[in-house]
Order: structure tokens, then sequence, then C-alpha cells
């Protein structure tokens, strides 16, 4: 079982979900800066982020079958809540997977989005020897794809209009980073 998964960089902890994290991940989902670039919507119903982290918590705790590992990202040093990370093996047979993230906003431009995408991109190819890792952004969503981009993913396509948005369609960056480029890299 990995219920108890701890990933650590330099200044950040990806863990498992706690109860005690609850309000934290309902209020980030709520405030629009935060879901502007998100085709997911999400309740105003407190119980449907308990049912959301319940998903996450069951998901993560599947061991040698695990196929999603979604992660809450605090700072190492006061243990605040910084956002979400996930990396979901998409196609087990090619060892591929697809990462997604989402910070706290008053956590924007302090290099957490960047460490906390390498330390997973890190677990994905070194632990879970996968061969792909994948992620993407609306085109608009410029701090996602920097991200990306400082975390060695190389943009490998442009998709018309992919992401239904609130104002909209969306065009879709899509990003890649191979375990080569990662060994090549460290």
């Amino acid at each position: 079982m990995m219920n108890d998964l701890t990933l650590a960089s330099k200044r950040l902890t990806l863990r498992t979900f706690r109860e005690s994290d609850v309000s934290n991940v309902h209020e980030m989902l709520l405030r629009p800066e935060s879901t502007e670039f998100n085709p997911t919507t999400y309740s105003e119903d407190k119980n449907e982020t308990i049912k959301l982290i319940k998903t996450w918590q069951k998901e993560t705790e599947q061991g040698k079958d695990q196929r999603k590992f979604t992660f809450l990202i605090e700072d190492s040093i006061n243990q605040t809540f910084v956002g979400i990370i996930g990396l979901d093996i998409i196609k087990l047979p090619y060892k591929n997977a697809e990462i997604w993230f989402k910070l706290n906003p008053e956590n924007w431009g302090k290099g957490y989005g960047t460490e906390a995408l390498e330390r997973i991109i890190q677990f994905a190819f070194e632990d879970l020897k996968l061969h792909r890792v994948e992620g993407g952004c609306a085109v608009d969503n410029i701090a996602s794809y920097r991200v990306m981009e400082k975390s060695g993913m190389i943009r490998e396509a442009h998709r018309r209009k992919l992401l239904p948005l609130k104002n909209g369609w969306s065009d879709n960056y899509e990003y890649a980073i191979l375990e080569e480029d990662y060994f090549s890299k460290i």
C-alpha cells in the first residue's frame, strides 16, 4: 500500500490528503482565479470536495495496481497549504502518464509549481520507471506553460479549440518529457 506516500523537495512536501485538508482545497477550488483555465467546475458544497478528496485518497491507496497519484503540496517548513498536483498513468503498456497541478493563488510566482512538478517528474521516471510524462494547458495560461517549460517539458502541439472554458473554447498547448530527456539532465 502506498497510502503514506510522501515526496520531498527542497522547500515542499507532496503528501497524501488528510481530513484537515478539506477547507484549504475547497477554498482554492472555488476561487475564480484558480479555475480560470480549468474546464472542470467545482461545487460550492463542501461535501462534494470531501468526496473528491476521498476519491484521491482511495486511488493513492491502490498499491501495485495504482494508476493515479494525487498529492497535496505543502511548504515543508511551516506546513502551509500550497496546492495540489497529480500524476495519472494513462497508457500503462506505453509507460505514459499525464500530470496536472493547481496552486493556491497566494503561492503563485514563488517557484513552487516548478519545484513540485520537477519532483513529480522525478518520481515518474526514477520510481515508477515511466517512459513519457505529458501535460497540457490553455494557451492563455502563461504561468502553467512556463512551469512545464522550466521543468524540462517540451511543447509538442498546439491543439485548436480543445478546452471548453467559461468564456468559450480555448486552444491548448501540449507538453511532454521523455525518460531520456530527464536522465540526460540529472
